[in-house]
């Protein structure tokens, strides 16, 4: 990678743009960022402490929480320095990093959200042998393979870009190390790079969502045949969450990385960018938590019991005094 490059140091341009709003938009991430850590702990926690929340389709929850919360980690604290501070280079095996475990992790958070598809669809069209279907098993490795494939597509994209030669410029126009500004940085970047980037890029967002669609295709084909109108409601509540969520999160994200690369501005870029690495992640168990029973009542429950026990505490220092 060193043999092949003459820039050695990037500087994450960002929010410079923008001096006037540094100060707010620190305010508004460091708020964002620490209620998408609390949000997804406190769902996590509920899973973990509830048996009643011991069932797939929660453990791959747990999972996407987990994720999510990285996935925010890897791109966010940094934002944060560089809001507050006048130095914002960043170092190329930094940049690879970033890239590196951001890309591995979205494509993780999208084969996470395949595998609850294909859960949901195993449960409603086999809902007698779905315990022997989806078992706890079945279920880690479906996760494994989800951050295998994730990670492994993103060690090729990483690596093609950082074989490329950087002599344009050292400026990334963009608050991470996306491909795009990254990319357009490099001196030696031919139609093949392109066509690679494109089409790892697309398998992840695109093959994943093919997956999805056809998941549901194949769940509406068995809720219509419903004889009761109540049983289809009740069914259908049960991916309502879920399909939210894919909604938002393709949306955002093929929008981004899938238009047409002349359609849009760096600046532009910058500021879309900010819907899928805070408000996806801010939204995701925010919908969880208001869309799904087992869930709120879970929350309720463990709330309440954070709730007595401070009390109680409160209590016994007040009677010590």
């Amino acid at each position: 990678m060193g043999n092949h490059t003459t820039v050695n140091m990037f500087l994450l341009w960002g929010f410079s743009s923008f001096p006037e709003l540094h100060n707010l938009l620190f305010v508004v991430v460091l708020l964002s960022h620490v209620t998408i850590i609390l949000a997804n702990a406190f769902i996590m926690v509920a899973i973990k402490l509830n048996h009643n929340l011991h069932a797939p389709m929660y453990f791959f929850l747990f999972a996407l929480s987990f994720s999510e919360t990285c996935t925010t980690m890897v791109i966010l604290p940094r934002l944060l320095v560089d809001l507050i501070s006048k130095n914002k280079a960043i170092s190329l095996p930094e940049c690879a990093t970033q890239m590196f475990f951001f890309f591995g992790l979205g494509g993780n958070n999208c084969f996470i959200l395949s595998a609850m598809s294909y859960d949901r669809y195993t449960a409603i069209h086999n809902p007698l042998h779905y315990p022997i279907l989806m078992t706890q098993k079945i279920c880690l490795h479906l996760i494994v393979a989800s951050g295998v494939l994730g990670f492994s597509i993103s060690l090729c994209i990483v690596i093609t870009i950082f074989n490329l030669s950087f002599c344009n410029s050292n400026i990334i126009q963009h608050f991470f190390c996306d491909i795009d500004p990254v990319v357009s940085l490099a001196c030696n970047l031919t139609f093949y790079h392109k066509v690679i980037l494109f089409a790892l890029t697309a398998f992840v967002l695109v093959g994943s969502f093919i997956f999805i669609m056809v998941s549901y295709v194949f769940i509406v084909t068995v809720v219509i045949k419903m004889p009761s109108a109540k049983g289809r409601y009740k069914t259908f509540s049960t991916c309502s969450s879920h399909f939210t969520v894919v909604f938002i999160h393709y949306g955002f994200a093929s929008f981004v990385y899938l238009r047409p690369k002349n359609s849009y501005s760096f600046r532009d870029a910058t500021l879309l960018a900010v819907t899928y690495t805070i408000l996806t992640p801010l939204l995701n168990p925010i919908i969880y938590s208001l869309r799904n029973k087992g869930i709120q009542t879970a929350l309720k429950k463990d709330i309440g019991n954070i709730i007595r026990f401070f009390s109680k505490m409160v209590n016994k220092k007040a009677q010590k005094i």
